[in-house]
């Protein structure tokens, strides 16, 4: 499973591709992880930036809420936020359409 729901947070498994021409969801890899495509280089961190932006906007969450809780230089990243109705609707798309 890509997420883990822990009361009021959840932790978010993705596989980040930075260097796309923007960014977006590009669905699941494999059965362990979301693929995310990132419209920034993975140099000094600006995708790593550019991610939280985008998690910030798609699921209405500040970007200070958005924290790393592994692999922040690596491909798969976990990444923990506030548990919103925007994610609540977001995996249940993810479901219906698989």
């Amino acid at each position: 499973m890509f997420y883990e729901k822990q009361g009021e947070r959840v932790s978010l498994k993705i596989k980040a591709q930075p260097g796309a021409s923007r960014s977006e969801f590009a669905g699941l890899y494999g059965d362990e992880a979301i693929k995310i495509r990132i419209a920034a280089a993975a140099v000094e961190g600006a995708a790593n930036k550019e991610l939280v932006k985008f998690l910030s906007k798609a699921f209405k969450v500040p970007k200070s809420a958005i924290r790393f809780k592994s692999g922040e230089t690596a491909k798969i990243k976990i990444l923990e936020f506030p548990y919103t109705e925007k994610f609540s609707e977001f995996i249940q798309k993810l479901e219906t359409s698989n």
